[in-house]
């Protein structure tokens, strides 16, 4: 009903109609006057129109509502959404069908897992406790009885390992082994009479740049199974971190501490590298910013797919290849008379560069197809996964200024001494996992200490 206050003491009655655009380009209500009607038939009149309104939004997907006029008489349209959320189905990843994001992460979730370590080290603090160290990562299932996998810094150290389910059961894990070299280890969970729900693993090989990826973890060690979406911004990029390289998978996806050690899948939902943010982190310092974004790492699965496996079987990767030298950048000897290549410090009695014939002072230019420019490059090579224990490669070294070839069968990690072989540095060493002497003050007496790899 409308008054109108030009007419004294008389009503007009007015139908209000709507129409709806299914463009939703200014929806105009019409003003229709009718003949003057009974209170009760009014009341029912106004109450089929609101349900013609309901009907009609949901016919067409979307409504609006007319909100009481202002004093400058305008009406405010709202419009309202009438679609049901979306229903994500359950697929089977083959590595033939593309899925969507909310496909693959339906998929995977509940075949990733957050990991919590605590460490206790074998120093006590100012008070006399023992230090404690709490930190967390991320990894994924590969197995139905409960193998799982993550990098080997996440549980480097640990003396408790606990791992969670997307389901939230909490289980105590078992360090199975790792690789340092390669940042990969394994945990184990007993399920008891549950079967685990495994990913997928696919081939790093297929990826291209600009492929799509999605990468599942925990960052910050909070924020759990938090998916973040990309593409490879670079395959083959090489990081050294601590005199070691790696070979990584460079993504836009976001990967913060704590993510370390989650899958990284492809549009398939196949797992293609295993996450680092240790090394995203690592690789940001060399722009002098500890914030950079769009910058995230991965370990390609084919580098450690069969570590994986050996390390589940045997506790330790045994396949590694293993020279048996001590080397330093020749640069540093000026006896060897040259800038570039690998001076070979010490070689280890009966090992495979002893058998071979390589001696002390003799400096090393090439390894099969890799030329060598510094002890960097020689660890690069063998480290690489080119060589496996029993491989041969022809090694050139250079001996008293004259080129020499020799070839060299590799033996395995597993028969390798315990030795120093890095180059000697007048930087303080400080215990691992320690950025520098500040850090290691503050746990030492506050007595523990947390964070997320």
């Amino acid at each position: 009903m409308y008054h109108d206050p030009n007419n004294s003491g008389e009503r007009s009655s007015y139908e209000y109609r709507y129409s709806f655009r299914p463009d939703y380009s200014e929806p105009v209500p019409t003003l229709q006057p009718a003949a003057p009607r009974k209170k009760g038939r009014a009341k029912r009149m106004v109450a089929g129109a609101l349900a013609a309104v309901v009907l009609a939004g949901g016919a067409f997907g979307a409504g609006w509502l007319v909100k009481d006029r202002f004093p400058g008489g305008e009406k405010t349209q709202l419009y309202l959404s009438q679609r049901a959320p979306a229903e994500v189905r359950t697929v089977a990843v083959n590595g033939k069908d593309r899925l969507t994001y909310p496909e693959i992460y339906k998929a995977n979730v509940d075949s990733s897992v957050s990991i919590n370590v605590i460490s206790v080290s074998q120093g006590y603090n100012f008070f006399g406790r023992q230090v404690q160290t709490a930190s967390s990562g991320s990894g994924f299932i590969v197995s139905e009885d409960g193998y799982i996998v993550t990098n080997y810094h996440v549980i480097n150290g640990g003396t408790s390992v606990e791992v969670t389910l997307n389901n939230g059961k909490t289980y105590p894990a078992q360090i199975i082994g790792g690789d340092p070299d390669y940042d990969i280890a394994v945990i184990k969970v007993d399920p008891g009479e549950e079967k685990l729900q495994p990913v997928v693993l696919g081939t790093s090989a297929s990826l291209a740049v600009g492929d799509e990826v999605v990468a599942i973890g925990n960052p910050l060690g909070e924020l759990t199974f938090s998916m973040s979406e990309g593409i490879v911004s670079c395959l083959n990029r090489e990081i050294n971190v601590d005199n070691t390289p790696f070979n990584m998978i460079q993504v836009t996806a976001a990967v913060n501490s704590g993510n370390s050690g989650g899958p990284l899948f492809n549009i398939y939902g196949e797992v293609v590298g295993i996450v680092s943010a240790k090394y995203s982190s690592s690789a940001n310092s060399y722009s002098g910013s500890a914030s950079v974004e769009g910058l995230g790492f991965a370990i390609p699965i084919d580098d450690v797919l069969s570590m994986i496996q050996d390390i589940i079987e045997n506790g330790q990767v045994t396949s590694k290849a293993y020279m048996g030298v001590s080397v330093a950048d020749a640069a540093y000897y000026p006896e060897a008379g040259m800038r570039s290549g690998a001076y070979v410090a010490e070689v280890t009695e009966g090992g495979p560069a002893a058998q071979a014939g390589l001696q002390a002072g003799d400096v090393i230019t090439m390894i099969g197809t890799t030329a060598i420019n510094s002890r960097d490059d020689v660890t690069s090579a063998v480290g690489s996964k080119s060589y496996r224990a029993g491989d041969t490669a022809t090694v050139t070294f250079v001996r008293n200024g004259q080129v020499m070839t020799t070839e060299l069968t590799f033996g395995s990690t597993t028969d390798m001494p315990q030795q120093d072989q890095a180059q000697p540095s007048s930087q303080q060493t400080l215990p691992e996992g320690y950025g520098d002497m500040n850090d290691f003050l503050e746990e030492f007496f506050s007595g523990k200490s947390g964070g997320a790899a």
